[in-house]
């Protein structure tokens, strides 16, 4: 069927020169979200995707079961604060999380912290906290319909009594008490012209470091760092272990690499009253440097200098001459450390990735011998909770199959054996029923790229099933096994395959693995994915018909790449708040920290790479017979200022001109803006259920999937 697509003026006489060259930008006026025209589109949009969705006869059903199966409990690893222990709970269908404490692991739960009480509708969230070092005094930081803004507030812990303090104008920031609990260390921007309230596009420059005295008001904060001469830089602070350092880790991107500096407060005897006396131990981004503790004036950071899959190392203040650092803990072969913790005075856990599995094993902070290594299944491990002056660890993981186990281990007790403290498991679904299996698939240039595959026992490879790849690709983030109820709803009721592609730009094989689909690089990532969808074909599990592909923010451009590179690849595809406008997205909120990734078009080199791919820019009727663009539905949110709406709202009114038009073209081409909606963190479940039931809505009702009882 063709569709009508609402009319959205082109304005032909808008162009931008990139280094002579002449690039229209016909709908830059959707970059104005408060503009009428803006507001008119949006709605017209909406007004032609919702009644397909409801049309769709899988929504409710899906709804439905995506209700009752998500309705089981969910924990956060305990940890504690002084004399007691928190964590967080939800009885399955709560908005938000509840944080609850106890006086001991014995003693019943009572609730701390409500987050469901900060609005109707739950689209308040909980968005970070810090305790003091007593667990006495308890900041939290609250963000409002998925922006990233934040307000921090704050608890005196006993008897949870708020307190006047309130700081504002907090992004992207740290939270670190010193250890007297007199303050806390924050990071908040200068006030701009126009709103902050999550619907804006104006450039976020100009982060500062401010100490904040407890009962004070904010007027009165200590300015610590600032950077006049380099608006892009941020700097969070962190106190070390036994409160007498500051370490002040400064990025200028999502690169891993930071500048390192420190302050030792036993050298500020009058207290903290200006900006502080910052040591410079590292300053240049040649690498990246994570503070783990220190022992007096030895300190153990994680570091991929000259090692792209980390290892540890000390470095003595009284010396630090690089030539006198010492090695701790060597680079593995293969496996990447993605975190350490020191805890029990002496222990370190280091959490490694070892072919997109993670492992969990303890070394001795003195020499670094590898002392134990604690057994998981295939999987993640997504929370770790315990610190220097703890004698316990908690650890959560988690697989495809697995929502959660989370084991306790009492470091005091020999032999060491980590305990099942609680496993939830899902009512109404077997994981016996399925499998889940990883392969490694050969991408164009031959490069084996890791993919897991999760299906029903039994399946024939026949070429039948609709399959769902997902992939992400960048900023070296890994992609690990991970428990959701949605895409097993999918497995289970529509006859599916999932599929997660662990394509270049991520970190699954450290820094090479990311720099190999970055900048000039990036197109690896999409010839991976487009890969790994050749490969499902290839082995029978589905065909180029059937295959939905997904992802978010930098996944969302993955998916409009692919689609524009290889629309006969695939018969669906959703793209989650991507970034669609590869020449402009540095101007907008926190883009410029993407460049790094990216590269920017102000840069002619740079301008050539992303030329190439950039999804708004390369969008054309397919010239084959026969080949139209895949079924397209894009998702964002109109509080998403992470990666503005404005990229996938120029990219549909293109995508609709242009290809939508076309006689060939029968598939939808469309677009859903939520509103008191973000680029993802803090959604309530009402949200989360919906966005699900309505994505595979799309996909079963375009490519005429069956529900399967």
């Amino acid at each position: 069927m063709h569709f009508q697509y609402p009319e959205a003026t082109r304005d032909e006489s808008v162009e931008d020169d990139y280094h002579g060259n002449k690039i229209p930008d016909p709908y830059s006026w959707l970059e104005d979200p408060d503009c009428e025209k803006t507001e008119a589109f949006v709605e017209a949009q909406n007004k032609l995707t919702v009644p397909f969705l409801e049309g769709s006869q899988v929504r409710d059903l899906f709804k439905e079961r995506m209700t009752e199966l998500y309705d089981y409990p969910k924990y956060s690893c305990p940890f504690k604060r002084g004399n007691r222990y928190f964590h967080f709970y939800n009885t399955g269908l709560q908005n938000q999380s509840v944080m609850y404490v106890q006086n001991s692991l014995d003693a019943e739960a009572t609730v701390f912290l409500d987050p469901n009480t900060f609005s109707e509708d739950g689209t308040v969230a909980l968005s970070s906290y810090a305790f003091t070092e007593d667990g006495e005094y308890f900041a939290f930081g609250v963000s409002a319909s998925g922006s990233d803004w934040v307000e921090i507030k704050f608890l005196q812990v006993d008897g949870a009594v708020e307190l006047k303090d309130t700081l504002e104008r907090v992004k992207f920031s740290c939270m670190s008490w010193t250890h007297d609990g007199k303050g806390l260390f924050y990071n908040c921007y200068p006030t701009q012209d126009g709103k902050s309230d999550g619907t804006e596009t104006s450039t976020n420059l100009d982060q500062k470091l401010y100490y904040h005295v407890l009962g004070t008001p904010q007027s009165e904060d200590i300015l610590c760092a600032e950077f006049l001469d380099n608006p892009k830089w941020m700097g969070g602070a962190e106190v070390s272990d036994d409160g007498r350092y500051i370490f002040l880790s400064i990025r200028e991107g999502c690169d891993p690499v930071n500048r390192l500096w420190y302050c030792d407060l036993q050298k500020v005897p009058e207290g903290i009253k200006g900006i502080l006396p910052w040591v410079k131990l590292i300053d240049n981004f040649d690498a990246e440097y994570e503070y783990i503790t220190n022992e007096g004036t030895v300190c153990t950071f994680k570091t991929n200098l000259n090692a792209p899959r980390y290892r540890l190392i000390n470095i003595n203040f009284e010396d630090p001459d690089p030539s006198k650092w010492k090695e701790l803990v060597p680079e593995h072969e293969k496996d990447v450390i993605e975190f350490c913790s020191c805890v029990h005075s002496k222990y370190l856990f280091i959490c490694f990735l070892h072919d997109v599995k993670n492992v969990l094993k303890m070394y001795h902070l003195e020499t670094g011998a590898h002392l134990k290594t604690f057994p998981l299944d295939v999987g993640s491990v997504v929370g770790f909770t315990g610190r220097k002056k703890d004698s316990e660890i908690f650890y959560y993981f988690t697989s495809f199959l697995l929502p959660a186990v989370i084991y306790h281990c009492d470091l005091t007790k020999e032999p060491l054996e980590p305990q099942v403290f609680r496993e939830v498991t899902v009512k109404g679904f077997g994981p016996s029923d399925y499998q889940t299996t990883q392969v490694f698939y050969p991408s164009k240039d031959g490069t084996r790229i890791p993919m897991f595959i999760v299906h029903k026992k039994g399946l024939k490879l026949d070429g039948s099933h609709p399959a769902f790849l997902y992939g992400y690709g960048g900023f070296n983030i890994s992609i690990t096994p991970s428990y959701s109820v949605s895409r097993l709803i999918f497995v289970r009721h529509l006859g599916g395959v999932l599929a997660v592609a662990n394509i270049r730009g991520g970190g699954e094989y450290g820094e090479t693995w990311h720099k190999a689909g970055m900048l000039a690089h990036k197109q690896n990532c999409f010839t991976d994915f487009q890969s790994a969808a050749e490969y499902l074909i290839k082995e029978g599990y589905t065909s180029p018909s059937k295959i939905t592909i997904n992802g978010g923010s930098n996944g969302g451009l993955l998916v409009a790449a692919c689609v524009n590179q290889r629309p006969d690849l695939f018969g669906c595809a959703v793209a989650q708040v991507g970034v669609m406008d590869m020449l402009k997205f540095h101007k907008f909120t926190i883009g410029h920290a993407w460049t790094t990734d990216f590269g920017c078009s102000d840069i002619k080199e740079q301008y050539e790479w992303l030329i190439k791919y950039s999804p708004l820019h390369n969008i054309k009727v397919p010239e084959v017979d026969g080949v139209q663009y895949p079924a397209m539905l894009l998702l964002t949110g109109d509080h998403d200022d992470r990666v503005v709406p404005l990229h996938s709202l120029k990219y549909i009114a293109t995508l609709q001109q242009t290809v939508g038009r076309s006689p060939k073209q029968t598939n939808p081409l469309f677009i859903h803006v939520d509103t008191k909606s973000g680029h993802g963190a803090g959604k309530p479940t009402s949200k989360v259920i919906q966005e699900v039931a309505d994505m595979f809505a799309f996909i079963s009702r375009c490519l005429d999937l069956q529900w399967i009882k």
